[in-house]
């Protein structure tokens, strides 16, 4: 695809002027977890493992988010089940992430630090799976053969607000089960159905399936703090499932990463990634689902989004571009449409795989954005420019946003931006 060079976008564009900034730090109270490997060994203890046979199998359920600590976590898992004389063989529990292969399943894993050699035990990525039933709304919930052919199954996942609806049970271990674990046959027809008859109703029906058809022990839930460090570890029976889980998911959200402004004229996100959200960037921050059938959050409300870059470890999966209002050329280029078009696809959620407006440079899309925000004035506008939508403990804010700060929001230092011949930002302090 050829885009407009710099010289047509220019001549497009007006002059504007942009404000001075200030790197603020943002510290609210947020509990910490002191011993995440004795937590998780509780959290093992505390799962129904006496209904496994002596020596038999356990199928552990990894999914494919950037969970702090799941190197640790998940080895923990590993070891403290071969300690009880079990079989643990971990399972890529992620539907159709990594492109929906085996090897790219691995390789998902693996770029969060989980492998066999770190394991301890052997991965079985396979995307086989069998229909285990059909819910009262007709929906085939489908379950990997790699956890089925295993005499237990548990799965490890973090509890936090889900990027593409609310209720009761959002992103966890019941979403896991019923989503993740189908691998892309599974998490297609989820999507299907809950397309139709909503996410959480959808979730539980599946789930209700699942436990009376499959040998679900439970799982192993995380809970995360303000700066995305492990605040809880706790083992959930599959009984229990979802009310114990629905009380840790009230519990994240007092302490999920957000901005604290409810109205932005625009945000600069420096990266995007799979390891940073499913979407990207969090949807809870950017305050856009584009969800059918699910309203957006009421806040914030933020008018331009720009995305200037992607992940490493997102391997060109750039799902969730759709979110922004505004790219780069260079960001275009390096999107790699058949896992993107694979996640949108199965997801249903085609519009987190639109391009937006693909720009010659940095200074050309955020140039873009204000000239596009309607009237503007440098001393008044609102902009915030973070690293990415799961580090917010320190960031950049335009002059007028520091009129509202204060505690837990304190401004280190103020900054002038400028560009670099290349059109590259830079930040000098004043």
């Amino acid at each position: 695809m050829d885009f407009p060079d710099a010289e047509t976008v220019d001549a497009a564009l007006s002059e504007r002027t942009l404000p001075t900034f200030a790197r603020v730090s943002y510290d609210p109270p947020t509990p910490e977890l002191d011993d995440v490997r004795g937590a998780t060994r509780e959290a093992v203890a505390s799962l129904p493992l006496g209904d496994v046979p002596d020596g038999g199998t356990v199928a552990v359920g990894l999914g494919s988010r950037g969970i702090d600590a799941i190197d640790r976590i998940a080895g923990t898992v590993v070891e403290a089940l071969s300690d009880r004389g079990y079989d643990p063989v971990v399972v890529p529990a992620m539907g159709s992430h990594g492109g929906a292969t085996p090897a790219g399943q691995r390789r998902t894993l693996a770029s969060l630090g989980v492998t066999e050699e770190t394991l301890g035990g052997p991965i079985d990525a396979r995307m086989a799976t069998d229909c285990v039933g059909t819910t009262d709304r007709g929906h085939e919930v489908h379950v990997a053969n790699a956890a089925l052919d295993a005499d237990g199954i548990l799965v490890v996942n973090r509890v936090k607000a889900h990027t593409n609806f609310t209720g009761r049970v959002e992103s966890g271990l019941c979403k896991m089960l019923a989503v993740g674990l189908g691998k892309r046959a599974g998490a297609g027809a989820f999507h299907d159905a809950a397309l139709a008859d909503g996410y959480v109703e959808t979730i539980e029906r599946a789930l209700d399936v699942i436990r009376a058809n499959a040998p679900v022990l439970g799982g192993v839930a995380v809970v995360e703090n303000f700066y995305d460090e492990t605040a809880i570890v706790e083992g959930i029976p599959a009984g229990d499932l979802p009310a114990a889980e629905e009380r840790l998911l009230e519990r994240s959200k007092r302490y999920m990463p957000t901005l604290p402004f409810d109205d932005l004229d625009v945000l600069v996100v420096e990266e995007i990634g799979k390891d940073v959200s499913g979407t990207g960037m969090d949807t809870n921050v950017v305050g856009r689902y584009r969800v059918l059938n699910a309203a957006d959050p009421e806040t914030p409300d933020i008018d331009r989004i720009v995305v200037l870059g992607l992940t490493e470890a997102t391997h060109g999966n750039g799902h969730g571009i759709g979110l922004a209002d505004l790219t780069t050329t260079d960001v275009a280029n390096e999107l790699d449409l058949d896992q993107m078009y694979t996640n949108a696809l199965t997801s249903g959620s085609l519009s987190k795989s639109h391009l937006p407006l693909a720009l010659p440079s940095d200074r050309h899309a955020i140039q873009a954005a204000v000239d596009s925000i309607g009237a503007y004035d440098p001393e008044t506008a609102r902009i915030a420019w973070i690293r990415d939508t799961g580090h917010l403990s320190s960031f950049r804010i335009s002059e007028a946003l520091c009129e509202e700060a204060g505690d837990p929001l304190a401004v280190e230092r103020r900054e002038r931006l400028a560009f670099d011949e290349d059109g590259s930002p830079t930040f000098s302090p004043l």
